[in-house]
């Protein structure tokens, strides 16, 4: 499946170097050099690392100048390159991964990125802690309030355009636009203004996975030189500026990062990703019977994809009389007859999709039409937590816990949280495995935008990144 984004993208002929050929140095030179930049990260009182599309190649993305880049093949008149796997499909790297740890240890102090992928904030880096130059592909926000909302979902659209969704806020309700920049569209002055006060402040800055051409991104990291930082490169090309960094290794940013967190005893944590889903069951009566509608939807409305799911099973274990079906279509949607005066128990099977890594997980639903439940909300971020340390300990997914439920006269809707994927890095296995590809190499140019080269730029972050579970908020 080719990557939306790319396709996206407007065409532009003069895009730097491309096709550049990989270096692999040997692997005693760059277990020496793994021994030097783990030295410079334990030193370092200030870490930034300032992230490309290298470090998301072995997420089954592809990149930009690689031999079979983007931009390589279009220069060669040839098309998009294929993903391995659907954009929202994919998971965080060992390297997202390890960048997590580092910051909860007190290495990392913050990171910046130039890929519009969404997995620093899949792999649970803080908001707060992250800037992104070129937008998010599963990221919209309010032009007004500066709400973010962070989706399952790739946004239909690039280039700062209205989406067809507005702000949940009532006081609001202004229509949401994309985050993620085509060509001519400005850098965004708050991200911009932070991660240059970040690297200002640094004394290393670590770019990893990155050509390290577009401007004015690409001269951000040598901004800690003027203040006697220093710039450590780990990228399988050559960049225009390593002459002037302290350290340079051409090897695979995994195994490079691997090697760093094994020297600094930092275990790398499993990436475990939870997934949302909405449950409505409105009823009506007609007569002495009850007609009721089931919905399976995502937690942002009808239209909106659920992207790790396939089919939902619905069956009624207690009453053979009811037929089980297979709903296989989004949205998923079921109407029955029943009579009024005898309740039954309705068992959703949800089948994932083939980016999870388990096959179902089970949703079980008493239905009583003459008792009314209870409305509640519970502690969404002591839930997920919960969900998290269940899955880590347990080493298996398909967990699922309620965290809301409104009950109307004629409708009850429930949002559960679903552990859909859970996967943990073996240091040992990524040691020399070669690279998929490069993508998200790209940078824009002063007061806004992308160019090939050009000068600096700077600025404050937005406030608090939302998830959002139907219209409600959540900090994450």
């Amino acid at each position: 499946m080719s990557l939306g984004y790319a396709e996206k993208l407007s065409y532009r002929e003069d895009v730097g170097t491309v096709g550049m050929p990989e270096i692999f140095e040997t692997p005693e030179l760059v277990q020496n050099k793994i021994e030097e930049l783990a030295a410079m990260v334990q030193k370092s009182k200030h870490l930034v690392v300032f992230t490309g599309a290298g470090i998301s190649t072995s997420s089954g993305i592809p990149d930009f100048r690689g031999p079979m880049g983007v931009w390589t093949l279009q220069r060669a008149g040839k098309g998009i390159p294929n993903a391995s796997l659907p954009f929202h499909h994919a998971v965080p790297s060992l390297t997202h991964m390890a960048l997590v740890e580092l910051e909860r240890a007190g290495f990392l102090k913050f990171v910046i990125s130039q890929n519009v992928d969404s997995l620093h904030l899949r792999s649970g880096f803080p908001r707060e802690k992250l800037a992104e130059l070129h937008g998010n592909s599963f990221k919209e926000i309010c032009p007004c309030c500066k709400t973010e909302y962070l989706r399952d979902f790739e946004i239909e659209t690039i280039g700062l355009k209205d989406t067809p969704r507005r702000c949940s806020d009532k006081n609001c309700g202004a229509r949401l636009k994309d985050t993620v920049l085509d060509w001519d569209d400005a850098l965004p002055p708050e991200e911009m203004n932070l991660a240059t006060e970040h690297c200002r402040s640094a004394d290393l800055v670590l770019c990893l996975g990155t050509s390290l051409q577009i401007t004015p991104a690409c001269n951000m990291p040598l901004m800690s030189i003027k203040n006697g930082g220093r710039v450590a490169i780990v990228n399988l090309q050559a960049t225009p500026k390593d002459k002037k960094a302290s350290l340079v290794i051409h090897g695979l940013v995994d195994k490079v990062i691997a090697g760093v967190m094994s020297k600094l005893s930092l275990r790398i944590p499993p990436y475990i990703r939870t997934d949302f889903v909405q449950l409505t069951l409105r009823h009506s009566l007609k007569k002495k019977c009850v007609r009721w509608t089931l919905r399976v939807t995502s937690i942002h409305g009808l239209r909106a994809p659920l992207p790790f799911l396939q089919s939902v099973k619905v069956s009624f274990p207690e009453r053979p009389d009811l037929k089980s079906v297979v709903l296989k279509e989004q949205p998923f949607s079921l109407q029955r007859e029943t009579s009024m005066n005898k309740p039954f128990f309705m068992l959703l099977t949800l089948n994932f999709s083939d980016g999870c890594s388990c096959l179902s997980s089970s949703i079980g639903w008493p239905v009583d039409f003459q008792k009314r439940k209870d409305s509640f909300v519970r502690d969404r971020a002591l839930v997920l937590r919960e969900l998290y340390s269940a899955a880590q300990r347990e080493s298996c997914i398909g967990q699922q816990e309620i965290l809301e439920r409104e009950n109307l006269p004629r409708a009850e809707t429930s949002i559960h949280g679903i552990v859909t994927n859970i996967v943990r890095y073996d240091t040992e296995d990524e040691k020399l495995a070669p690279p998929k590809n490069d993508l998200m190499n790209h940078s824009r140019s002063n007061p806004a935008k992308r160019h090939v080269e050009g000068t600096d730029c700077h600025s404050s972050l937005p406030k608090k990144l939302k998830y959002f579970l139907k219209d409600k908020k959540l900090n994450c």
